[in-house]
């Protein structure tokens, strides 16, 4: 009898509805996360619920309201879309080997609702895929973790393997490379920004085995090197040089920036914001941009990229922001995963 295994494509999460109420459900959640929010647990409570969540659940709220759709939350449903596919690619290729679950690291279906259906199917063999494309302490790692307590709770003995970082994988890479040159057919850019989630200085450095490499000079990213190797900016930075160079974009054709960020400490640069600034002044007029850290569209991408980016971008003497839609349920991403 053939064995079956589990698949579980894990995401980060969402809100419930946008409304201030499952906003602070999640934000909450979210940000008490000690991989996410990394300083000691008493700041980090005085910091999350006395200031944060007074004021910020109503503002996101307002944001998830201007990408919400009658599906509800475009990363959940594309989350639900990428599963369909994948398990409709695996039952024809490998029929009744493995049976495809979505979980999020915060919010519902959750990593615990994944791991129970997976116990009453009776599966002992569980591969768990953390959809973000470069390793990060606050994402990955949190992701893992939390997978494994879960699973330790859950079903004691049941073998977890995860599937790692797959920032400069060909069929990632290939996939992003397809969608970004069908929404770029016949728009004449001038310039293409390749914008990944921010993260804070310190948590890079946190993954420099050496302690001496990670944001040292302005040419740490360049290469590989044992000391970047877990580095979640160089590997930003080594997906946007293999998507450029499949794209047969030129160095002075792009950047890569970051957006995102929160709060006052220092997140690692350059801030994409900055740039809507600094591109007019250099004569850019049509700006392209892509968003490899995010393997669906969610709120960085269509608001904070598609809605405020543009309008940001033109006030500042622009004409154009056009946004390259994330992998979603694309075929060719699910036949690449």
């Amino acid at each position: 009898m053939m064995k079956t295994r589990a698949l579980i494509l894990l995401n980060l999460g969402t809100p419930q509805s946008p409304t201030p109420k499952h906003v602070k459900q999640y934000l909450a959640q979210f940000l008490m996360d000690p991989y996410v929010v990394d300083i000691p647990a008493v700041f980090r409570w005085l910091l999350v619920h006395g200031i944060i969540l007074r004021t910020r659940p109503a503002k996101s709220a307002e944001a998830y309201r201007k990408i919400w759709t009658d599906r509800g939350s475009p990363l959940l449903f594309h989350l639900k879309d990428l599963v369909e596919g994948v398990q409709s690619e695996l039952s024809r290729v490998r029929s009744g080997e493995w049976k495809v679950f979505p979980a999020m690291r915060y919010g519902q279906p959750s990593i615990d609702s994944a791991l129970e259906r997976v116990k009453a199917e009776g599966i002992d063999e569980v591969w768990v895929v953390p959809l973000y494309p470069q390793y990060s302490l606050a994402a990955t790692e949190s992701s893992v973790v939390e997978t494994r307590a879960a699973a330790q709770r859950i079903a004691p003995g049941l073998k977890l393997q995860f599937i790692g970082a797959f920032y400069d994988s060909p069929q990632f890479i290939d996939a992003f490379v397809e969608v970004a040159q069908d929404d770029l057919q016949g728009y004449a850019f001038d310039y293409v920004l390749f914008s990944f989630h921010g993260l804070p200085e310190r948590q890079i450095r946190k993954t420099d085995s050496t302690q001496s490499h990670c944001l040292a000079d302005r040419s740490c990213c360049d290469h590989k090197v044992e000391a970047n190797r877990d580095c979640y900016r160089a590997q930003c930075f080594s997906t946007a040089r293999a998507m450029a160079s499949k794209m047969g974009l030129q160095e002075a054709q792009y950047s890569v920036c970051f957006q995102s960020r929160l709060g006052t400490t220092p997140w690692i640069r350059p801030y994409t914001d900055d740039l809507y600034r600094d591109l007019p002044l250099r004569g850019v007029r049509k700006l392209a941009v892509i968003c490899p850290a995010f393997v669906a569209d969610c709120l960085e991408t269509l608001e904070e990229i598609r809605i405020r980016g543009r309008q940001d971008f033109i006030s500042h003497g622009g004409e154009d922001l056009r946004l390259v839609g994330s992998l979603n349920g694309r075929p060719s991403w699910v036949k690449g995963l």
